[in-house]
């Protein structure tokens, strides 16, 4: 009977690897592997972050017919409290095999993230996958086993 149970479970759950990159002397971000409009992307795992946000460049560029909406919100951390934004509608984000269909993005600047990432030695970040996504889909980040867990 136990095993009939986990391996339910199993079915509603999906684990992706997570990258753990170092930043030297600035601590650590955890990198998670997602594929958008068919796409693959690496995106940071940040815990702080209320919103799942992507870069503005990067997302008009690879996905030319986005539309984006100007929001009247400005975004707050990033350095800054003062960071126009705007939205876009995710019609096919994966995180592993969990689809997430018709969900809201903050579309930010986040060419300064890449140009760090870049200078250290890292890939090209298209955002960062926030609270909004870890908090609904009952996140658990292993950083021993370097996975992220998501409950469909």
């Amino acid at each position: 009977m136990a095993e009939k149970k986990n391996k339910k479970a199993s079915v509603n759950k999906t684990t992706v690897p997570l990258k753990i990159i170092d930043l030297h002397e600035d601590g650590f971000h955890p990198l998670v592997e997602i594929v958008v409009f068919g796409k693959p992307f690496t995106v940071v795992l940040d815990t702080g972050a209320s919103k799942t946000a992507f870069d503005k460049d990067t997302l008009t560029i690879a996905f030319e017919h986005t539309v984006l909406t100007v929001s009247d919100r400005l975004s707050t951390g990033l350095g800054t409290n003062t960071m126009a934004s705007s939205t876009a509608i995710i019609n096919d984000l994966y995180i592993g095999d969990l689809l997430i269909d018709e969900f809201e993005v903050a579309v930010l600047d986040l060419s300064t993230i890449n140009i760090a990432y870049q200078q250290l030695g890292h890939p090209e970040i298209l955002g960062v996958l926030g609270g909004d996504i870890l908090m609904k889909y009952k996140a658990v980040i292993d950083y021993g086993k370097q996975t992220l867990t998501l409950q469909k």
